[in-house]
């Protein structure tokens, strides 16, 4: 007879969550940390959601959220009527942000850093490879976010258009398949910066010069313009959102922070 898997211990790795972000994302990560060091080893059965309940001092329905969050990512997986159980470890670990990390005006800002080292070398690469078809594309994206911004909206849907043109023209798709999962992170920001600087009519103005210059260098085929260009876009963005009224980021910034966690997927 095959021996039971065994259980881990609760020996006080897991603590009660707070309220400072998704009680589910909370459980969660803690979970994924015991997982990555070892204290749960493939095949091990997590703790039951009763025990999870009474030590991360949550309810059964942020319990169920989390061990679900933990199956996306490949971490785990159900036995019917016998638990949840470690996944024999992944040939590559999955990419995942911690969710607490995505709400403070620092934590934008680090993510637009991360946009600069990405978005820059993708432009450079949409200068060397883009075709007639691409050009036509990113062109028409600005004349979206134009129209968009001109009618009232914040253009969010239109400026991650935009910067998804300049990638499908880079024609890597490792790096389309890097910012297609960022993205579910960047929105957020993305949310930010353009709220921010629809606040000012000098912001608004230097987007669209900047815009301006990553597509007259992808038109020119000039790499190491388009390269500059999107950098120092990337630059400007993160000066805009320091100079932001605190009175802005306290009102709004949070809350457009959020990243749409629901259904995220791993790398």
């Amino acid at each position: 007879m095959r021996p039971p898997a065994p259980s881990f211990a609760l020996t006080g790795s897991f603590t009660p969550v707070t309220s400072g972000g998704r009680l589910a994302d909370q459980v969660a990560q803690q979970l994924a940390l015991e997982i990555q060091r070892g204290a749960l080893k493939p095949g091990d059965k997590l703790p039951t959601e009763a025990q999870l309940v009474a030590q991360c001092a949550v309810s059964r329905t942020v319990v169920r959220e989390a061990i679900s969050r933990l199956k996306s990512l490949k971490l785990v997986d159900s036995r019917q009527g016998s638990g949840v159980y470690v996944r024999a470890q992944a040939p590559f670990a999955p990419l995942d942000f911690a969710a607490r990390h995505t709400v403070s005006q620092a934590a934008v800002i680090q993510m637009v850093e991360v946009r600069r080292a990405l978005e820059a070398e993708v432009a450079a690469l949409a200068a060397q490879r883009r075709s007639p078809a691409d050009l036509q594309r990113i062109q028409q994206a600005v004349r979206d976010l134009e129209l968009a911004v001109q009618a009232g909206g914040d253009g969010v849907a239109q400026d991650v258009n935009f910067h998804r043109a300049i990638a499908d023209a880079a024609g890597n798709p490792f790096l389309l398949q890097t910012l297609a999962y960022l993205g579910q992170f960047l929105h957020g920001a993305t949310q930010v910066t353009r709220a921010n600087e629809a606040r000012r009519v000098d912001f608004a103005a230097q987007v669209q010069a900047e815009h301006s210059a990553i597509v007259q260098a992808l038109q020119a085929g000039d790499v190491q313009a388009a390269r500059q260009a999107a950098s120092a876009h990337m630059d400007n963005a993160i000066t805009r959102i320091r100079s932001a009224d605190p009175a802005f980021w306290q009102q709004e910034g949070e809350r457009l922070a959020q990243p749409l966690l629901s259904g995220l997927r791993p790398l």
